[in-house]
């Protein structure tokens, strides 16, 4: 009988749970004026199902908090954080920290002092990162199939932002190339290759531009033409300059506009969501 109550118990809660308003809070890098309204436009279906907010900024705990105050005042109960980077490791430990589910500041590195905000309601964070996302791999066979005119005198050329920390460099690297499996399995191409531009970095910078710049001029050279697939969120970033006077084919899209980032937006706000009920579930039980 115990059982069977405690049962019944755990379902009331999680009825209930699952019926309170939970927010989205969507962070952010930030950009132009173009750049954020294409991530405005991602969340912009979204909007009637949930509260939702952006953070844009990389971190930026001033940006967090309005975003967080905003979501309450909309009426969210409890918000769930989607961070929309391409690494699943960027600002982790800083995002963590200033939703308190770091003891601990992170040390090294940060683009802003990290802060605790002021928290009002329950909150859980995302971790992936759209590297992770197999729907991202769909987006680049479509921009490779839509800049191709003759695939077996065509090389890809996926190039993406890249970190400083070289094993973290590593593994962007490997992301990027599995996903771009997909491109080599639908389409006919010479080859298909992923790098990243490391842009913040000096030194590691001009050695990748360098090496970059190298493969682009050996396929003209063969007589093929590169295709430049840039793995942003948003826009071609700085690989104009980089690659200007070289002879290349892109369209400057990044992986928005796109249905599939709002796709995966909302898978993550689904499974951070999920997080908060399980977790207040078990607050209820350890106070019975």
């Amino acid at each position: 009988m115990r059982v069977f109550l405690l049962g019944i118990l755990c379902f009331l809660v999680g009825s209930a749970s699952s019926q309170s308003k939970v927010g989205l809070l969507l962070m952010a890098h930030g950009g132009t004026e173009t750049w954020n309204e294409a991530v405005e436009e991602s969340v912009a279906s979204i909007r009637a199902d949930m509260p939702v907010s952006i953070a844009f900024g990389m971190a930026n705990p001033v940006t967090l908090q309005t975003a967080l105050d905003d979501l309450v005042s909309q009426g969210a109960e409890s918000v769930a954080v989607v961070r929309l980077f391409v690494s699943g490791e960027s600002f982790l430990k800083e995002t963590a920290y200033s939703f308190q589910l770091e003891a601990h500041a992170p040390s090294g590195h940060t683009m802003h002092e990290p802060r605790v905000l002021d928290l009002s309601v329950p909150v859980s964070l995302s971790v992936g990162g759209l590297l992770d996302a197999q729907l991202m791999a769909g987006i680049l066979v479509d921009r490779a199939l839509g800049l191709s005119i003759d695939p077996s005198k065509e090389s890809i050329l996926i190039v993406g932002h890249g970190p400083g920390d070289d094993d973290e460099n590593k593994r962007w690297v490997s992301k990027m190339d599995h996903l771009a499996e997909s491109i080599r399995k639908d389409g006919d191409f010479h080859s298909v290759n992923v790098s990243t531009l490391r842009e913040d970095w000096t030194g590691k910078r001009e050695a990748a531009e360098l090496e970059l710049q190298a493969f682009v001029r050996t396929e003209s050279t063969a007589g093929r033409t590169v295709i430049i697939i840039p793995f942003r969120l948003f826009g071609f970033g700085p690989y104009a300059d980089v690659f200007e006077g070289l002879s290349y084919r892109a369209d400057s899209l990044g992986l928005l506009p796109d249905q599939r980032v709002t796709d995966w937006i909302r898978s993550q706000y689904m499974s951070t969501k999920e997080t908060l009920i399980q977790s207040e579930m078990m607050n209820h039980q350890s106070h019975d």
